[in-house]
Order: structure tokens, then sequence, then C-alpha cells
């Protein structure tokens, strides 16, 4: 399968699934990017103190929270960056699932989860390196996609 049918089949997914696949699916996701190891590499001086705080409070409750809880732990991990340009990529990583998230609990919008599929396939490429014309062809990329699947037709 190449990349732009992996990208079509999960739009697809996601338009037909039903709203409790589509919350189970992007509360397992969100697990996924946000988990521990994502920061290992992130330096200490990339947000401030508080910027933390909400970062691990946000990692913490991301899945009972409501979106307004949500957005104001992001607009203090926002306000809390320090770095200029660059953040580290498995910070970037967790800031950008939780923002999908919460811009999908305020809205309600599919696309949201569909950028969050999106991400979470991104993470395993940057770990693979997927062949873009058979992005399936690694176990690790077609367990995501499996993954994926399971979880919006369940």
């Amino acid at each position: 399968m190449r990349y732009d049918e992996l990208e079509a089949s999960i739009l697809q997914l996601i338009v037909a699934a039903g709203e409790d696949e589509l919350r189970a699916f992007g509360r397992e996701t969100v697990t996924r990017l946000v988990r521990a190891d994502l920061l290992d590499t992130a330096a200490d001086d990339e947000l401030t103190e508080d910027g933390w705080a909400a970062l691990t409070s946000a990692r913490e409750t991301f899945r009972t929270a409501g979106g307004a809880e949500l957005r104001a732990l992001l607009t203090r991990i926002d306000e809390g960056i320090r770095a200029d340009d660059d953040l580290d990529q498995g910070l970037l990583t967790v800031i950008t699932a939780l923002e999908h998230w919460t811009t999908y609990l305020e809205e309600d919008q599919r696309g949201e989860l569909f950028e969050l599929a999106i991400r979470s396939v991104e993470e395993v490429d940057f770990q693979v390196s997927a062949d873009l014309d058979d992005v399936l062809a690694s176990s690790e990329m077609a367990a995501e996609y499996a993954r994926i699947r399971r979880l919006l037709t369940a």
C-alpha cells in the first residue's frame, strides 16, 4: 500500500466510525503519543517549569479532562516554550497529540482524529523509515495500521 492509499484508508475508517469507536481510538492513540520515552531526548530548558508542570498534568489527565481544562493546560505549555524554532521531536509529538485531542473534544471534528492518526503513523515511520511505495512492508507499520483499523471498526 502506498502512503497516499494509507491516508485515504484511514480517512475512510474515521468517516465511517461511530462515536464510541472514535473516542476509544482517540484515547488510545493519544496514550501512545504522550508516553514518557518520547520525552527522553527533550532538554529541560525547552519549557519553563510551569510549562513542564502543565505538560505533565495534561499527559496524566487527558483521558478524563474536558476540552476547556486541556485547553488551559495547552495554553500554559505554549506560554512555557523557550525554544525559538526547534522543539525536540518527541516533545513536539506529545504537544501535537494533545492539541489534536483537545480540539476534537472542543469542536467534535473528525479531521482532528485523522490528524492524530497520521501523527501516530509518522511516529512509527520516524522509528523504522517506511518505504512510501509499500508503507506496510515493515511489521511495525503494519501493526500500527492494524491497531488503527481495529479501534475504528470495533
